[in-house]
């Protein structure tokens, strides 16, 4: 399968901040980072953004959105929940653990609505993952498996970085150093999440999961996470 004029235009579709799952609303516990004084500036952002992308999305997400986009073509329902639960048990705060169930779930509305039909029952799943609703509508709509966790991996980093537009603040030309700089980290993130081997799947971000706890007794919040 490859990238086509058709299939492109859906990708830009996936990854677009436009998306109505409320992406917007969540930091993934950038908020408390920046409160914190742990990212202070546009160097600590990167260095926030660009380590959690080779480490926790470069041996959690990845690895796992590829065996999902797997199991979606090979109608594997069984394989389908176990990723799906392996990933979201992964997930090191209850606000992280939110978060993912709110994208998942406002996704699998959305493709429901757009006449996939097996996103229906997800819509109302006990724990649901974003990138198992991003894996199928990225089979679905006949997008690459490179090109589908690329996206996948692009929309989390812009949203990070538009969340660190907002708190630390950054003007706009940081925001754009910010997204130039994060296109080869994660083809490198990608290229090396594809080779990690079922018994090697895992991260842990201490910090990560210090500012998801944190973050749900911050006293003053933008974000819900």
């Amino acid at each position: 399968m490859s990238l086509t004029l058709s299939s492109l235009p859906r990708l830009l579709q996936l990854c677009s901040p436009t998306l109505p799952v409320g992406a917007f609303a969540w930091s993934q516990g950038l908020e408390c980072a920046v409160d914190r004084g742990w990212v202070r500036d546009e160097t600590d952002a990167g260095q926030w953004i660009f380590g959690l992308l080779g480490h926790t999305m470069r041996q959690l997400d990845v690895p796992v959105f590829a065996r999902l986009y797997a199991a979606w073509a090979k109608e594997d329902s069984a394989a389908i929940r176990q990723w799906n639960a392996r990933l979201y048990a992964s997930r090191e705060a209850a606000e992280l653990q939110r978060e993912d169930q709110h994208l998942g779930a406002a996704l699998a509305r959305l493709l429901t609505d757009l006449d996939i039909p097996e996103a229906r029952p997800w819509q109302t799943a006990p724990r649901v993952c974003f990138a198992t609703l991003f894996s199928l509508a990225a089979l679905k709509w006949a997008i690459p498996l490179p090109e589908a966790a690329t996206g996948y991996a692009w929309t989390w980093a812009e949203n990070q970085v538009i969340a660190a537009a907002r708190l630390i603040p950054l003007g706009q030309t940081a925001v754009q150093r910010l997204l130039t700089a994060v296109g080869p980290v994660i083809a490198v993130t990608v290229a090396e999440g594809f080779n990690v081997a079922d018994e090697a799947i895992g991260a842990s971000a201490p910090g990560l999961a210090l500012a998801g706890a944190l973050h749900e007794t911050q006293y003053s919040r933008l974000f819900r996470s």
